[in-house]
């Protein structure tokens, strides 16, 4: 979930501007001083104690800041309430949902395009897709000229951009019922590997409190679980226990103790053992990855799910959880490198992957009020569903 967005800028500041934003912001806040800070006079800064409670006041304050062109934000310093209104409102620009319907339709013929190569017999292809890349080429070609293989992958691609799907319409749904602006779901399609790189909405308007930032976030990851446990379960009925031996390294998928326990309700044992372990199929796989893509989203990192989550739950603590995120992330893609050879994993490419996109989630513009009980036990209860979807060892 992208949370760019664009600012208009209105004319400087005049004096008469401040003493109507001074005479709004003391109906509900006891203001001790303010500061015009300059040059320019973009930016002023009230200090005080708030005489109603924080989201009744911030609604006053927001309705009456931005008539007047400025964005506000309440925080707190040193035991003050602060409300910093900066010079200029956020403008909701125009989105062509051809772009999406285009990348959509896109994504859809590169993931059943995947489908077909990872499910298709080889010697149908004609080709080891382990092998070189003029194997893969070859392969792909092969499918592109027989249509008749295209339905070996229509399973995959439907059970993959579903899970994708329905996670970002999360996010959407909760973004339009706090009157958020927001586009729908941007696919992006991906002619190799899995067939997509996932999906993304773009918030056009910042996050107005806590509750509005918690609600959107853990709307997409909870989502998607919904539809991508039952497809899980589903596919692994379907999928048969084989003996594999001793798997191909890189090749085998990595257990969670959700997907472990999943494996046990459907085949009555635990699995891998014995050399045993359930090969699955077109429908189980990808539903298993969209166990990694809501582990991946829920990493109390930024702006990922887990960064909206954790900020909403916790503030400004999340920058320290952040960092050790971060610093276990590392450890973990060490570890994998130095112990089975996977010098590219991708634990290590997100240890480099948050340091370009960064560790700490930006406040909302309410950073005062807290959750309300109900949220906060969703809340643990999505820290909770991280553990039991986590995968030290996405593949082995």
């Amino acid at each position: 979930m992208d949370t760019t967005f664009e600012t208009s800028f209105t004319p400087a500041t005049s004096l008469e501007v401040i003493a109507s934003l001074r005479s709004a912001l003391s109906r509900v806040m006891r203001i001790e001083n303010h500061t015009i800070h300059e040059p320019p006079v973009d930016l002023l800064e009230f200090t005080g104690k708030l005489t109603c409670p924080s989201d009744e006041a911030f609604d006053h304050i927001y309705q009456t800041f931005i008539a007047h062109g400025y964005t506000p934000m309440l925080t707190e310093r040193d035991g003050k309430e602060i409300v910093v209104a900066k010079q200029g409102i956020v403008e909701a620009t125009r989105s062509d949902t051809r772009i999406n319907a285009l990348l959509l339709i896109a994504t859809i013929a590169s993931a059943v395009l995947a489908g077909t190569l990872f499910f298709a017999d080889t010697t149908v292809l004609g080709a080891q897709l382990l092998g070189g890349v003029e194997d893969t080429i070859q392969a792909i070609l092969i499918v592109l000229r027989t249509p008749a293989l295209w339905e070996i992958g229509v399973p995959y691609a439907l059970t993959l951009l579903t899970i994708l799907g329905v996670h970002e319409m999360g996010h959407y749904v909760l973004a339009k019922l706090h009157k958020a602006d927001v586009t729908l779901p941007y696919f992006i399609p991906m002619p190799i590997g899995l067939g997509t790189m996932g999906a993304v909405i773009r918030l056009k308007s910042p996050i107005k409190n806590r509750r509005q930032l918690f609600d959107i976030g853990v709307a997409g990851p909870l989502a998607g679980l919904a539809v991508a446990i039952p497809f899980l379960i589903i596919g692994l009925s379907l999928s048969p226990v084989e003996f594999i031996g001793q798997p191909v390294p890189g090749a085998q998928e990595g257990n969670s103790i959700l997907y472990a326990v999943l494996k046990f309700i459907t085949k009555g044992q635990w699995l891998p053992g014995g050399g045993y372990d359930v090969v699955i199929n077109a429908i189980a796989f990808p539903a298993w990855f969209g166990l990694i893509v809501t582990m991946i989203n829920l990493l109390p990192i930024g702006q990922l799910d887990g960064g909206h989550i954790i900020y909403a739950l916790f503030g400004r603590a999340q920058w320290k959880v952040a960092v050790v995120a971060a610093i276990i992330l590392l450890g973990l893609g060490m570890y994998l490198a130095f112990t089975t050879g996977q010098f590219l994993n991708v634990w290590l490419l997100w240890a480099i992957l948050v340091q370009v996109f960064g560790l700490r989630h930006p406040p909302p513009l309410d950073d005062l009020t807290p959750l309300d009980r109900k949220r906060k036990l969703i809340g643990w209860a999505t820290i909770v569903i991280f553990f039991l979807i986590f995968t030290p060892l996405p593949f082995s």
